[in-house]
């Protein structure tokens, strides 16, 4: 990455994958280490299939399109690269962060569907982390790089699907 593309960034705290990646691997490892089995007693196996594979589904269904969204508009999917053009159409018509939510579900999803007790719980540290460490930040880049168009887009579409 050069300087300017530096300059030219959100600032986000680390790349969204590896902090889903930090959370799947650390919850694993809690499971190993501190076994809670919480939801191997609460849910059937088969309940965890169906559960964690309408997660699963539901959160790609809301990232794929998102990520497609980035490319055919021509920008960077990463937040760590400059933006070079709004996406508002698609998916983001409906919800800001798709790609955070679908991941976020994803998550869940798994934690589910493989009985991880601590993954679920690194999920909902997940949220926080991704919210502060990187949607706030790149709701500030994107104001100042688009201005009255992002304000806009801010002002008619819910950050996450959701109006709160």
């Amino acid at each position: 990455m050069t300087m300017t593309e530096a300059r030219d960034s959100a600032g986000v705290i680390a790349p969204p994958p590896l902090i889903a990646l930090a959370a799947v691997v650390l919850g694993l490892a809690l499971d190993w280490l501190l076994p809670a089995y919480l939801l191997t007693v609460l849910l059937s196996w088969p309940e965890r299939i169906v559960i964690g594979v309408v997660l699963i589904g539901t959160g790609a269904a809301l990232a794929i399109p998102a990520m497609r969204g980035f490319r055919s508009a021509g920008t960077h999917v990463e937040p760590w690269k400059p933006s070079l053009a709004l996406v508002t159409g698609g998916i983001f018509g409906w919800l800001r962060n798709p790609m955070y939510v679908g991941a976020t579900l994803f998550l869940a999803g798994l934690s589910i569907l493989l009985a991880s007790d601590w993954m679920l719980v690194m999920t909902i540290i997940f949220v926080p982390v991704i919210h502060f460490g990187v949607v706030k930040r790149e709701e500030r880049y994107l104001e100042a790089k688009f201005g009255e168009a992002y304000r806009q887009y801010k002002a008619r579409v819910p950050r996450y699907g959701i109006p709160i």
